[in-house]
């Protein structure tokens, strides 16, 4: 039985969260056919870092984004953006889905994909102007794209799609970042691409929510972890006397799956210097 009583308006009067963080999310539920996907979720992202979301397959991490945007229903719970609902903060969070998710034969040009971004401030029915134009221009330069911005999304491959959906993503010029499973499948140039603009979009501010899937590198990119598996089993920094990325938690978030916890292991032992 899913029923809660009605979740709070706001989550300016609760202390454990800060109406300062990039993302407040309080007492999610979501449930599918009554089975909980996710459940009593709380968690608020560190402001200007790069956050890593862990967990095993069926864990909730896509879900859980797709929940906070509002693009999955919630069973019960509250969720902010900088102190407010996504309705009044939307022009201030980007999103990138996974690749598999989006329909790649959609007869549009890499230009026009990054140019999408700009929709927030062109609006939906406007024309792009010169100044949008030159704006997602230099989101796909950022990604190493501009020689291919007139070419067909369909023509392109799948490290320089993920590449065009992150140019969107900074052609709207967000404060905080979705992005789901951003390095799945992609190749080393274009592994290395993405998480350099992760960190210049750190570097100017920002805060970027990653779903990831490879233990091994989230000591090497990020500074933050949440590790789900339908609750959230701990979140916390990386790295540091505080980190909450160790082999106990990992156990406790992969339920002693070996390969995964060996890749743990040595993911720990590299963090800790050894």
């Amino acid at each position: 039985m899913l029923h809660r009583s009605a979740a709070p308006k706001t989550l300016a009067d609760r202390p454990e969260h800060s109406p300062s963080s990039p993302l407040s999310v309080h007492d999610m539920t979501v449930a599918y056919q009554r089975r909980p996907v996710l459940w009593d979720v709380d968690f608020d992202a560190p402001a200007r870092s790069l956050i890593a979301i862990v967990g095993p397959n069926g864990a909730g991490k896509s879900t859980l984004i797709k929940a906070c945007l509002n693009l999955l229903p919630r069973a019960s719970g509250t969720v902010e953006f900088f102190g407010r609902p996504y309705r009044e903060a939307r022009s201030l969070v980007g999103y990138v889905p996974q690749r598999e998710s989006v329909d790649w034969d959609f007869p549009v040009s890499a230009l026009d994909v990054a140019a999408m971004g700009r929709y927030g401030a062109i609006g939906w029915f406007g024309r792009v102007t010169r100044r949008h134009a030159e704006a997602a221009m230099e989101a796909l330069r950022q990604v190493g794209m501009a020689d291919l911005a007139g070419r067909q999304i369909s023509q392109l491959s799948g490290g320089q799609q993920q590449r065009v959906f992150l140019a969107r993503a900074l052609a709207q010029d967000a404060r905080l970042y979705f992005m789901d499973e951003p390095l799945a499948g992609v190749d080393a140039a274009t592994e290395a691409t993405i998480i350099e603009v992760l960190r210049s979009l750190r570097q100017a501010g920002k805060t970027v929510i990653v779903v990831h899937h490879d233990l091994s590198t989230v000591p090497q990119y990020f500074d933050h972890v949440l590790l789900l598996n339908t609750r959230v089993i701990a979140a916390g920094p990386v790295s540091g006397p505080e980190s909450v990325f160790t082999s106990e938690n990992l156990k406790r978030t992969y339920g002693g799956r070996l390969t995964l916890l060996d890749q743990a292991a040595e993911a720990v032992a590299r963090a800790r210097g050894g």
